[in-house]
């Protein structure tokens, strides 16, 4: 059998793995990103909205993956009464709609400029150990067998990580910390390019409706419902296909293409570091538990990993001790944010199609400084005091 060595090796093609690849290669690893499929990017499933603050940040500069920049978002109750956000306070979806597969590309073509190599249509298959430490990955590239041996191992395969769980990361998640999303992109609706739109309540049970435009009458339509909510995953179908007809601005669309997947809302992971091996991105569940957003954290985090990742590999100590130091790095730059949204999360699933009638009535013409759950609170504590009492941890 084959066996190919480098220093960091990446599984993965996503925006995580190809963040944590470009940095570690700057940072004067050899590194090898492996990716499944045959082309990255696709398929696309993904809502394609994302914020854009964070891009300068890790190194990325806006291009042709942009279709729409949008002012921010509108929140509608179930009773369709309407909040408007402006775009910096409305969370991780909402700054740019983009065309995700070129974005995909657009990240792995900087990092292979970095001196990333990669390969397409390799697949891991198991995990080698040494003495208790991972050190790389059984795969097949085109069907045929090899190792790929490396100082250390990134698990960057999105949902419920099979790289992770393989090294002994919990990677599998309960129903309730899972939705299960459909999406359909409409030409011919009347949805409106400067805002993202989302639609809360029973229409999407644990979760919620959302229109994402990419240009004047074309938009992505999509849902997200908590799977433990619903009888089957297949459910989502029906609850978008329910929406879509009582909103005759999009029943008269025609639907183009559609795409499905799962998602995690759970609470930030415990470990993501062992002895030679770290998780990045979807796979270390980075997901913004309320608004299902992962690509700023996912390619915040990869700076990290890829920067401790090639450090490591430096001082030839690649131990979970050193590695650590990437734990300590996400966490410290979003681990409470995430944390905080999954107890948000966790309540406002609770919540009635009457309770949230009166949160974004109370909201109506409210200035808030910043958006945050405790001054939502304090707003809406003012005119509906009964409904903060079953938010009080929060307030």
């Amino acid at each position: 059998m084959e066996t190919v060595r480098t220093d960091v090796l990446v599984v993965g093609a996503g925006p995580a793995g190809s963040m944590t690849a470009k940095w570690a290669a700057k940072a004067g690893a050899n590194v090898l990103m492996i990716e499944k499929r045959q082309e990255i990017g696709s398929p696309v499933r993904c809502g394609e909205g994302m914020s854009k603050d964070w891009l300068p940040e890790v190194g990325i500069v806006p291009g042709k993956w942009i279709n729409v920049e949008v002012e921010g978002a509108r929140i509608y109750s179930p009773s369709e009464k309407c909040l408007e956000i402006n775009e910096k306070d409305a969370g991780n979806e909402v700054g740019y709609v983009v065309e995700r597969d070129g974005f995909d590309k657009q990240l792995a073509i900087d990092a292979a400029n970095a001196g990333v190599d990669i390969w397409l249509k390799t697949s891991a298959t198991g995990i080698l150990r040494e003495n208790g430490h991972v050190v790389g990955v059984k795969a097949k590239r085109f069907g045929e067998p090899l190792e790929i041996r490396a100082k250390v191992t990134v698990g960057a395969d999105g949902f419920e990580s099979q790289v992770g769980r393989w090294a002994g990361l919990p990677t599998n998640l309960q129903l309730r910390d899972m939705d299960t999303c459909l999406q359909y992109r409409m030409t011919n609706v009347d949805s409106d390019v400067r805002y993202c739109d989302f639609y809360l309540g029973t229409c999407a049970p644990g979760g919620y409706v959302w229109i994402f435009p990419k240009a004047d009458g074309l938009a992505n339509v999509g849902i997200g419902v908590q799977v433990s909510k619903v009888k089957s995953p297949a459910d989502a179908k029906s609850y978008l296909d329910r929406w879509i007809d009582k909103h005759p601005g999009y029943a008269k669309g025609k639907k183009i293409d559609m795409v499905g997947g799962g998602v995690s809302i759970s609470a930030p992971m415990k470990q993501t570091v062992t002895d030679g091996f770290l998780i990045v991105g979807d796979a270390a569940r980075m997901i913004d538990p309320l608004t299902g957003g992962g690509i700023a954290n996912g390619c915040i985090a990869g700076k990290i990993a890829g920067t401790v990742a090639a450090k490591a590999v430096a001082n030839g100590d690649a131990s979970k001790e050193v590695l650590a130091e990437y734990d300590r790095g996400w966490r410290a730059r979003f681990e409470e944010k995430l944390y905080r949204n999954w107890l948000a999360k966790e309540k406002l699933c609770s919540l009635s199609d009457e309770t949230f009638n009166k949160v974004v009535d109370a909201l109506e013409g409210v200035k808030l400084e910043k958006l945050s759950v405790h001054n939502i609170l304090k707003a809406v504590h003012v005119k509906y005091p009964e409904v903060t009492r079953e938010f009080e941890a929060f307030l």
